[in-house]
């Protein structure tokens, strides 16, 4: 039978994907979040209702009285980056805690059955692991989307303990797939396109990242709201540790390229080593990867070719 979800920050990158992933398995999909968003627009991406405002309490009623009440809140706005989170850590707050406890207020007055899916981050973990990452791990954030994300998180952790809220929070490690037009792939490529002979990136370019394909993502976001237990963390990763070196050799021979690519040895203040998940939980709970680094770089590829034409 349909049920009715939503998804806060649908517009987005993982939003989007998400929206069309849940309308192909038969559910009914609305979205809230900023920015004008065309019905043909969206409904091509699978949401039935947009509402292009802030997440807060009258603005969340609108919606339901649009909608109807939602039977899973899937919460993906909030702060986009860590760069971002630095350069206007109170915008970073608003957007991300602040929000969050508009919906969680909202839930329990409004919605009380509903589950949430929150999405947070590995960035919660901080910098000082070299080993791959379990759920259990202490949070030590650095940044201030770091530690944002960790507030959300204790948030939801509060209105389970006060309210018995169901929630499951997903921590994404990195992710990357079309429609993802910023950071290192979607740099890469842009200098890919120029056609220049060198490509200088910051770090060593042995950095080690946990790279998730978005199509993967979803899929584990679904799965996440499917669990019975009504308090869960899960890591969003593949516990495939691909240095940067690697990510930027697969983009440029995707390309077929024959740039130079260097690395300055210069990197950002707070920049893990390394960040890969342990994915033991999700291998508990038979989650399977669709999509290798490999197939998915050359699919970005492809794709940033063709946005381009």
């Amino acid at each position: 039978m349909p049920r009715i979800v939503w998804i806060t920050g649908a517009k987005g990158f993982i939003g989007r994907h998400l929206a069309r992933h849940l309308a192909q398995s038969n559910h009914i999909v609305y979205g809230i979040g900023h920015g004008i968003w065309p019905s043909n627009e969206s409904r091509a991406w699978g949401v039935s209702g947009w509402l292009n405002s802030g997440i807060d309490i009258p603005n969340l009623e609108i919606l339901r009285r649009q909608s109807g009440t939602p039977s899973c809140v899937f919460h993906l706005a909030g702060g986009s980056s860590v760069g971002a989170s630095f350069a206007s850590p109170h915008e970073d707050f608003l957007r991300t805690v602040a929000s969050t406890a508009q919906l969680l207020e909202w839930m329990r007055t409004s919605a009380p059955e509903a589950k949430l899916v929150a999405v947070s981050s590995a960035a919660v973990y901080g910098a000082d692991y070299d080993e791959p990452i379990s759920e259990d791990f202490i949070t030590h954030p650095f940044s201030p989307y770091g530690h944002h994300k960790l507030m959300m998180e204790q948030l939801c952790r509060s209105y389970a303990d006060a309210f018995d809220l169901r929630y499951a929070i997903v921590r994404l490690f990195s992710v990357y797939g079309s429609w993802l037009q910023k950071q290192l792939l979607w740099d890469l490529c842009c200098k890919l396109d120029e056609g220049n002979a060198v490509l200088t990136l910051g770090g060593t370019g042995a950095e080690l990242r946990d790279w998730i394909e978005v199509r993967d993502v979803v899929r584990l976001l679904e799965l996440a709201s499917d669990q019975e237990e009504s308090a869960l963390i899960l890591n969003g990763g593949t516990g495939i540790a691909t240095s940067v070196a690697q990510i930027a050799a697969l983009v440029s021979k995707s390309w077929c390229s024959s740039m130079r690519i260097e690395f300055s040895g210069n990197s950002r203040l707070g920049d893990p080593q390394r960040l890969v998940a342990n994915r033991q939980t999700l291998d508990n709970k038979g989650f399977y990867l669709e999509i290798s680094v490999e197939q998915g770089i050359e699919n970005y590829v492809n794709w940033f070719r063709g946005v381009q034409r």
